[in-house]
C-alpha cells in the first residue's frame, strides 16, 4: 500500500473516530440519561458493521463491480418502489422512505447513492459509441435517472430526488455525454423542479423561509436560527469539547443533521475548519488515487463520481447549516449519528480503494465503427 494510499485510509479514520467523539457529545441532554449511551452504542454498531462492508467492498475486483452494477441497481430499485407499499414501508410525517423493525430503519435511497453512479458509469462504458447520438446516447444511459428520481419523489424526498440526479449528471458527464444533451435536459428539468415544488406548500415554506433568514432575521425559520446562534456561540476557538449549550434543548437534530453546529460551538471556527480541511485532503488524495487507473474507463469514472458525490454531500450539509442554501435534511458523511447513510459513506470509501487498486486490470477500449 502506497503512501498516498495510507494517508487517504488515515484521514478517513481520523473522520470517522471525530465522528464518534462528537456524536456522544451531542446526544448529551440537559438531564442526563440512559438515552445518550444508546445513541453511542448504536452508533457505534453502525460503524462497526459499516467497517466490515467497506472491508469486503474494498476486495472486491474492479471489473466485478461493473459486473455487478446492473444487479444492484435493479435489486436497490425493487426496495424503492416496496417501501411506497403500505404496511411494508414506515409512514412518518407523511412520507414513506424507511423500512423499520423494531428500533432500526433503513432508507433505500441512501443505497441508491451508490447503485445509480455505477449503473450510469457501467451503462456508459457499454454503449460509448453511442454517447453522442441524440436519440441512442440519451435513452441508453438516462434511462436510470428518469426512472429513479420520480420514484424518490413519489415517497416524497425532493432533496434526495435533486441529489440523486446531480449524482448522475455528473456521471453522465464523466462519462462524456455531450454538453448539448445537459442544456437540453435542463430545459426540461427545471420546469419540473418548480412544478414539483409549487406542488407542496412545505416545500414553498422551506424556500421562503431560507430567504427569511438574510432578508428579516426574526422571520427566520427556528432551526436556521439555532444553528446560526449556535456556530457563533463558539467564536474562534469554542467553549469546550462537551461543554456546549445549544445541544441541550434548543438545537434539533444535534447529533444528526446540524452535528456541524455542534463542531463549531464546542471547538469554534478552528474545530470546523478543521474539519472541512480534512474533507479536503480526502477529496484531493482520492483524485491522486485515480492517476492508477486507465482514464475514461469504468473504474475510473465510478470511482471519481463516488468521491465527488461523498465531498458533494459534506459540502451540502455545510451549507444547510450555515444558511446557505434552503434547508434540507441531510446527515454530515462519517461524522452525524446514523445507520443508512454511515454505512454507505463507508462503503462508498471502500469501493473507491476497489477501483483504485493498482493490480486492477486494464479494461479494453470498445472499438468504434467510423
Amino acid at each position: 500500500m502506497d503512501n498516498e494510499r495510507k494517508l487517504f485510509l488515515s484521514m478517513v479514520a481520523v473522520l470517522l473516530g471525530f465522528g464518534v467523539l462528537m456524536v456522544h457529545s451531542a446526544s448529551i441532554t440537559s438531564r442526563p440519561s440512559e438515552v445518550e449511551q444508546v445513541f453511542l452504542s448504536r452508533h457505534l454498531m453502525f460503524v462497526a458493521v459499516g467497517t466490515i462492508a467497506a472491508m469486503i467492498a474494498a476486495c472486491i475486483p474492479a471489473n466485478r463491480w461493473q459486473a455487478l452494477a446492473p444487479w444492484l441497481f435493479w435489486g436497490v430499485l425493487v426496495l424503492l418502489v416496496l417501501v411506497l407499499v403500505p404496511g411494508v414501508g414506515a409512514k412518518v410525517n407523511g412520507a414513506r422512505r424507511w423500512f423499520r423493525h423494531g428500533s432500526l430503519s433503513g432508507q433505500p435511497s441512501e443505497l441508491m447513492k451508490i447503485a445509480l453512479p455505477l449503473f450510469v458509469c457501467c451503462v456508459a462504458a457499454r454503449h460509448r459509441d453511442r454517447l453522442h447520438s441524440w436519440f441512442r446516447g440519451t435513452v441508453v444511459v438516462t434511462f436510470p435517472l428518469l426512472i429513479v428520481v420520480p420514484v424518490v419523489m413519489v415517497e416524497p424526498d425532493l432533496g434526495t430526488a435533486l441529489f440523486l440526479a446531480a449524482t448522475g449528471a455528473t456521471a453522465l458527464f464523466v462519462t462524456g455525454w455531450p454538453i448539448r444533451n445537459f442544456l437540453a435536459a435542463g430545459l426540461l428539468a427545471v420546469p419540473a423542479v418548480i412544478a414539483a415544488v409549487l406542488k407542496r406548500p412545505y416545500q414553498m415554506q422551506r424556500i421562503s423561509g431560507f430567504l427569511e433568514t438574510w432578508a428579516d432575521w426574526t422571520q427566520a425559520p427556528y432551526h436556521l436560527k439555532q444553528s446560526l446562534v449556535t456556530l457563533g456561540a463558539g467564536g474562534i476557538w469554542g467553549v469546550g469539547l462537551g461543554k456546549g449549550f445549544q445541544k441541550l434543548s434548543f438545537l434539533p437534530e444535534a447529533n444528526t443533521d446540524f452535528v456541524f453546529a455542534v463542531i463549531g460551538e464546542e471547538l469554534g471556527l478552528l474545530g470546523a475548519l478543521s474539519v472541512i480541511g480534512l474533507w479536503l485532503g480526502v477529496y484531493v488524495l482520492g483524485l491522486r488515487l485515480l492517476r492508477s487507473v486507465e482514464r475514461n474507463s469504468f473504474a475510473y469514472n465510478a470511482a471519481f463520481v463516488l468521491l465527488t458525490q461523498l465531498v458533494f454531500q459534506v459540502a451540502l450539509n455545510v451549507a444547510v447549516v450555515t444558511a446557505m442554501v434552503p434547508p434540507k435534511g441531510i446527515p454530515h458523511p462519517l461524522i452525524s449519528y446514523g445507520g443508512s447513510n454511515l454505512v454507505v459513506s463507508l462503503v462508498t470509501v471502500g469501493i473507491i480503494l476497489s477501483l483504485t487498486r493498482r493490480t486492477n486490470p486494464v479494461e479494453a477500449r470498445p472499438v468504434v465503427a467510423n
